[in-house]
Order: C-alpha cells, then sequence, then structure tokens
C-alpha cells in the first residue's frame, strides 16, 4: 500500500506544469526585490511590536489607561486578520507591485497617524491601517516570491524575507524602550515613519510589474480549503502557533517564577531566543530546500518536547532553562518558513488565497494562545502553560504526520483515490 510520502512523491512528478507553478518560471532570481520585501517585512513587524516597549509613556502622554492602550496590539491584529483574508479578491484586477506599494504608502499613513495622535481614537485609526497593510502584505509575500524567482529557490527566498521577523521584535524591544526614554514615544513612531519611506523607495526601484492572471473572487478561499490535506494543514497550522503563543506570552513569568531570574538573567534569555530565532529562519532554507515533510515535522516536535522538558524540569538549573528556551527559539524559526513554503507546494495556482488562510489562521492562533495560556495560567500556574502549549505542538506535529500533504494533488493522484475508495 503507498505511502503519503510516496503519494506526495507521484503526485509532484505526474502533475502538469500548470499545476505545480502559478507563473512562467523566472529565468533570472530577482534578489533585489527579495530583499526589498525583507525591508517591507522589518518595517511591518517593527511598527507592529513598538507598543509593547512604548505602553506606558504611550498610556500617560494620551492620558489613558495602559489596558486602553494595549486595544492598539488588539486593532492590529483584527484587521491583520480581516485583510489577509480579504486582499486577494479586493485586488484582484491590480498590479501586485502596486499593491505592495500601497500596503507601504499605508504603513507610512499609520506610523504618522500614531506619531501625531492627540488621542486615543486617532491611535486605534493608525494602528488599523497598520494591521491592513500588515496582513495583506503577508497574503501576498508567498505568491509574490513565486514571481521573483525560480521554483527550487523559493525556500530560500522565504528564509531570507522572513529573518526580518526576528531582528524587528529584538530591535522593537530592545531599541524601541531605550529610543522611548532618548527621545520620546512620538518620535520613535517618527523613526518608524521615516524607515517606511526607505522602505517604499527601495519597493519602487525594485519590484517589478506583476499583473495579476485571472480574478480571484472571496469563494477562492472557499475552494482552495476544500481541496485534499488543505484543512488539515490549516488545523496543524493553528496548533502549532497556538501553543507557541501560548507559551511565548508567559515566558516572563516562567523566567522569574520557576527559573528565578533577575532582570539581566531574562534580558539575557529572551535575547538568546531571539538570536536563535533568527539563525532558525536562516537555517530553514536548506532544511526546506532537502526536505519539506520533515522541517514541517520536526520544528514543532522539537518545541513540543521543549515544553514539557520545561513543564517537568524547569528550574533544576537557569543555564538549563535558557538552553531550552533557545532551542524553542531555533526550532520556531523555521515555522513560519516552512508553512509559507508549503502553501507555495499545494496550491500554487492560489498561491495568494492559501496565503490570506494561513495570515487569518496565525491570527487566530495568536488570540486563542494567548486567552487559553491565560485560564490555564490561572488554573495550574506556568509549569501548567509549558506543558499545555507542548502537548498542542506534538498535536500539530501528529497532524503533519497523519494527513498534510507537501505537494499538489494531481489528476492521476485524485485517480488514484478513487480507485482505493478514498
Amino acid at each position: 500500500m503507498p505511502t503519503q510520502d510516496s503519494r506526495d512523491a507521484a503526485s509532484a512528478s505526474t502533475s502538469p506544469p500548470s499545476a505545480t507553478t502559478s507563473a512562467p518560471a523566472t529565468p533570472k532570481a530577482a534578489w533585489s526585490a527579495v530583499f526589498s520585501l525583507t525591508l517591507g517585512v522589518f518595517s511591518l513587524v517593527m511598527a507592529e511590536f513598538l507598543p509593547a516597549s512604548l505602553l506606558t509613556p504611550m498610556a500617560e502622554s494620551l492620558a489613558i489607561s495602559e489596558g486602553q492602550a494595549g486595544q492598539a496590539v488588539t486593532a492590529t491584529a483584527i484587521l491583520a486578520l480581516l485583510s489577509g483574508l480579504l486582499v486577494t479578491a479586493a485586488t484582484q484586477r491590480l498590479d501586485r507591485r502596486h499593491v505592495l506599494l500601497g500596503f507601504s504608502v499605508l504603513m507610512i499613513i499609520a506610523n504618522l497617524l500614531v506619531a501625531l495622535a492627540p488621542h486615543l481614537a486617532w491611535l486605534l485609526a493608525g494602528r488599523m491601517l497598520l494591521g491592513v497593510a500588515l496582513g495583506g502584505f503577508w497574503a501576498l509575500s508567498a505568491a509574490t516570491v513565486m514571481r521573483l524567482v525560480p521554483e527550487h529557490d523559493v525556500p530560500r527566498a522565504l528564509s531570507l524575507i522572513f529573518t526580518g521577523v526576528p531582528i524587528a521584535t529584538i530591535s522593537a524591544a530592545a531599541l524601541g524602550s531605550y529610543l522611548g526614554d532618548l527621545v520620546g514615544w512620538r518620535n520613535v513612531f517618527l523613526l518608524a515613519t521615516a524607515l517606511s519611506a526607505v522602505t517604499l523607495l527601495v519597493q519602487a526601484v525594485t519590484l517589478p510589474k506583476m499583473t495579476p492572471e485571472r480574478p480571484t473572487p472571496l469563494s477562492t478561499l472557499i475552494s482552495v480549503v476544500r481541496r485534499p490535506g488543505i484543512g488539515v494543514g490549516i488545523v496543524a497550522i493553528v496548533l502549532v502557533f497556538c501553543g507557541h503563543f501560548a507559551l511565548f506570552t508567559y515566558v516572563r513569568p516562567f523566567l522569574e517564577t520557576v527559573s528565578g531570574m533577575g532582570i539581566n538573567g531574562i534580558s539575557s534569555t529572551l535575547l538568546a531566543f531571539g538570536v536563535a530565532n533568527f539563525v532558525g529562519t536562516l537555517v530553514a532554507g536548506y532544511l526546506l530546500e532537502r526536505s519539506l515533510r520533515l522541517t514541517l515535522l520536526s520544528m514543532p516536535l522539537i518545541m513540543g518536547v521543549m515544553g514539557w522538558l520545561l513543564s517537568t524540569f524547569g528550574g533544576i538549573a537557569i543555564s538549563t532553562d535558557a538552553v531550552m528556551i533557545a532551542l524553542w527559539g531555533f526550532a520556531f524559526g523555521a515555522v513560519p518558513v516552512a508553512w509559507s513554503t508549503w502553501i507555495t507546494r499545494v496550491v500554487p495556482d492560489e498561491a495568494e488565497s492559501g496565503g490570506g488562510l494561513i495570515v487569518a489562521s496565525i491570527q487566530l492562533a495568536i488570540a486563542l494562545g494567548a486567552a487559553i495560556g491565560g485560564v490555564v495560567f490561572g488554573v495550574g500556574g506556568v509549569l501548567g502553560v509549558c506543558a499545555t502549549a507542548g502537548t498542542l505542538l506534538l498535536a500539530g506535529a501528529a497532524l503533519v504526520t497523519v494527513g498534510v500533504r507537501t505537494r499538489a494533488r494531481s489528476s492521476m493522484d485524485a485517480c488514484a483515490g478513487v480507485a482505493d475508495g478514498h
């Protein structure tokens, strides 16, 4: 009886050319354009996470509570989810170059609105615009990469793009707080505006014209979800990201109460997590060129094991806790790259709609992860959060093993499924 891997391999070899790429093969990789997308990721993620490091001065300046200021993050996440789902249908007849440049313009306006905000309404308006740009950009990123580089370079290009995430996350936390004390939070957002303007300029120079190939109505999302293996993959994505954010949301309480670290130890451990995450993102491109399935499986497996080890042996030694959290960060670095590569392989003809589904799934997982972590934290403490996160991640790895395809289903594969009674 053929295995899942053999069926995937067979489908890869028997698929017609039109089923394995959404655009004609690019004769030469446009790496300068890929770099401009990396700069876009850095600018967007930096702007997304700046409020976390500037929450207190923002709240004091606007005469609101920190809880109200925190809604700036929530507003961004909600609009990112909606934008990721709707952007393909809403821009189906527009040149992708113009759409991506439009998102950079939105980012500039969003940062300006926040920097000049006289009250909460302006702050939320700016953050909502950023959410539109963030979700739309991520939804189109994988499909855009497929049009900029040859198929065999897609994993490496996606790996390069995702390196912007850990760099921006570390920068937002470290530079955000430092510069906020030095020049004020409004000037930090003005600096973010300047960075967004540089991003727009670089993208305007490097991004080629990318006309849409055919209309993609909203119903395309439903048809993509109904394809074999896609629904299972989406559930696996939610489980993996939910597990990650359940633990990551409460990593500081773990380090404080279980590991017994002071502020210097916590800062050093989080820095190690960020550096390891960056390295994992770089390594992901090479791993994916060798085996997409193994990468999809092994990374959440490593994270799940780390979750249970932290729950069971956490606090025995500070250095051991730090190493396990760094390994967690390394493994997670490959996760977004792997799932973005997966969507380009399983729905190459609808990679934009597939990218929107991934963005929405991740945003949902972030909200669920924080909520589940909060409930478990209240009942079983931070060690319970570690165990729960590990369980969710192992469940995601199990789904990859039993039900996630790594290639588009060809007509011959479909016929074989009918003959087998599937």
